[in-house]
């Protein structure tokens, strides 16, 4: 009895070692059987862990503890960013885009170092994910090679693969599917090709982009995955530009919109961001 006391694990390990499996793989499901096997204490004492640390949550706006029931059931971790925490996200993103200096010739915007950016790309995936965690997709999808680190850590949130279109097939990836499609800012036949191998037919996904003009490059991504019939549930780009203002897919959620003259050197942004609750 006194060896099995002192494998107990005290509260404050308990908990610390509980959010480091929540936060380190989101919207994964971990038995509480299982913790409380792991760290010798009652399965009740394990929920009351995890009451806790719902309310530490919930307060500093990290996100929802859910405990699911049945035999398959446990607790998980939804990053759900606040509404004020939204909001804030997209005025900082507004801000950092607003600079002059990031207008490129051809009618884009330079926005590597944002999508890069370890900050930026897990504040942006969890905003994601909560736009599409509804849809329960099977998959998250994205182009080469910008869209990458997004939709990356979009996938990390919603706990899904990530499945990566290239511009062209690669011979150490198998057999593919290639299709032309019609490029939105340039009105160019280019290619796209997935391998047969990295998705499987007749599940979901949503498609993560980091940005859009029109529409043509989100237009083909959707046509390969129907050559696997796989269903999209839904687009999500960064920015999006205001011209032109018919775009080849219909429906898509946006953070920010950005319209600007490169003669004049003014950049103008403005929130789309969706009023998920």
């Amino acid at each position: 009895m006194r060896v099995q006391e002192q494998d107990r694990w005290s509260r404050p390990m308990r908990i610390s070692h509980i959010t480091e499996r929540l936060l380190s793989r989101p919207y994964r499901v971990f038995s509480l059987g299982d913790l409380a096997r792991e760290m010798n204490v009652a399965r009740s004492t394990v929920s009351e862990d995890v009451s806790i640390i719902r309310e530490v949550f919930r307060r500093t706006g990290v996100g929802a503890v859910e405990t699911l029931s049945g035999a398959t059931g446990g607790v998980r971790l939804k990053l759900i960013p606040s509404p004020e925490q939204r909001c804030a996200v997209t005025e900082q993103l507004i801000q950092e885009l607003k600079d002059p200096r990031r207008i490129l010739p051809g009618g884009f915007l330079y926005m590597t170092d944002i999508i890069f950016s370890p900050r930026w790309g897990e504040i942006l995936g969890a905003y994601f994910s909560h736009i599409f965690a509804p849809y329960d997709p099977d998959y998250v999808v994205t182009i080469e090679t910008k869209g990458i680190p997004l939709a990356l850590m979009t996938a990390r949130a919603l706990n899904r693969p990530l499945v990566l279109i290239r511009r062209n097939s690669r011979v150490t990836e198998g057999s593919s599917v290639n299709i032309n499609y019609v490029s939105g800012s340039s009105s160019r036949i280019q290619t796209m090709s997935l391998p047969r191998r990295a998705i499987e037919s007749g599940k979901s996904a949503v498609v993560v982009d980091d940005f859009m003009r029109g529409g043509g490059t989100a237009r083909g991504a959707c046509d390969l995955l129907d050559e696997f019939d796989v269903r999209v549930m839904g687009i999500g780009v960064v920015a999006v530009t205001d011209v032109p203002e018919q775009k080849r897919v219909p429906d898509y959620a946006s953070l920010v919109q950005v319209s600007f003259d490169s003669g004049e050197g003014h950049v103008d942004v403005r929130s789309t961001a969706p009023q998920v609750t």
